[in-house]
């Protein structure tokens, strides 16, 4: 129930996180899998539930049965025989078909040109990086469609800034964690368009809930072109001038980093393309004027506990910054 329940998230279409519903061939092998271990508790299940019944029916107390102690029967050499063998050839195909699917998605071999991302857990938001790309963006990760003419597989480095995360966005990929100073890895090859969500699945602090996570698969056309999109300079220009100032000369500049001006930090999102993503908080609310304006006032509004602290900027200062923010395409 856990597994097929749907995620509340903002702007999602319909793609849930439901396992059953696999688009990648990493989901695929654990939807397998998952049929096959339900299948087998299923099985049992049933068995034991059967025996229950009939042992109630058949021997519950009747009218006119006497008070004393029915005969008893002190071992049985078939019983003890069952109930040791059958659960053991149970365990061992259990782990059997476990290690084969195991291998089968760590070992998926990775194709020359393959498409490289790095994941970084944060709390609470992704940072994703195309070392191959020279692109940096936050919370919402774009990766080509493979179909079986040509695979494109999109293979992910997960890496945690402080403490244990983990990635899962169920219809694409099983759950990965995310270790500080340790690189786990995991693949996708979605092979199908469309927008598919998932969270961190490993409890990190306060804003664990609200470290959602969106996976954007394109056509290699419209990859090529969001790439081409993201490499192009901020078009933020000298229009809003007075929003820059503001930028670089507060505390922003020390944890965000905008290409082209001397905001370089690490520690908060890249905000080159802000408004080429359709959500802020990492995932919380649409990115939308309103909703960013209020959160650079006061972002303990919109998300509890989250580490960027309110700026205290007065209304003008405060204006000049989101239009600046708001040419960030």
């Amino acid at each position: 129930m856990l597994l097929a329940a749907p995620l509340v998230a903002v702007g999602d279409p319909g793609s849930g996180t439901s396992i059953f519903r696999p688009a990648s061939s990493n989901a695929l092998a654990v939807h397998r899998y998952s049929l096959f271990v339900l299948g087998i508790t299923g099985a049992i299940f049933a068995v034991v539930f059967t025996m229950l019944v009939v042992a109630l029916v058949r021997f519950r107390r009747r009218p006119g049965d006497d008070a004393a102690e029915p005969p008893q029967v002190y071992g049985s050499e078939q019983v003890e025989v069952a109930w040791t063998v059958i659960p053991v050839l149970i365990v061992i195909v259990l782990a059997l078909t476990t290690a084969r699917t195991v291998f089968e998605v760590q070992d998926r071999a990775k194709p020359a040109g393959a498409l490289e991302i790095t994941a970084v857990g944060r709390q609470w938001w992704w940072e994703f990086r195309y070392p191959q790309l020279g692109i940096v963006t936050a919370n919402e990760l774009h990766i080509p469609v493979s179909d079986a003419a040509h695979p494109a597989p999109t293979f992910l480095k997960l890496q945690s800034a402080d403490v244990a995360h983990s990635f899962w966005v169920p219809r694409l990929a099983g759950k990965t964690d995310l270790i500080p100073n340790r690189v786990n890895e995991t693949w996708v090859d979605p092979h199908e368009p469309g927008l598919y969500v998932g969270q961190c699945a490993e409890y990190c602090g306060t804003q664990h809930a609200k470290m959602l996570l969106r996976v954007y698969v394109h056509t290699r056309v419209d990859f090529d072109r969001w790439v081409e999109d993201q490499r192009a300079s901020s078009a933020a220009g000298e229009a809003v001038a007075a929003g820059r100032r503001v930028f670089e000369t507060t505390a922003c500049l020390n944890c965000h980093t905008v290409r082209g001006t001397v905001g370089n930090g690490l520690y908060g999102p890249d905000l080159t393309h802000l408004m080429s993503r359709e959500t802020i908080a990492a995932g919380s609310v649409p990115n939308t004027p309103d909703q960013l304006r209020a959160w650079v006032r006061d972002p303990n509004r919109l998300k509890p506990g989250a580490l960027m602290p309110a700026m205290q900027l007065d209304d003008h200062k405060l204006d000049a910054l989101v239009s600046y923010l708001l040419a960030l395409r």
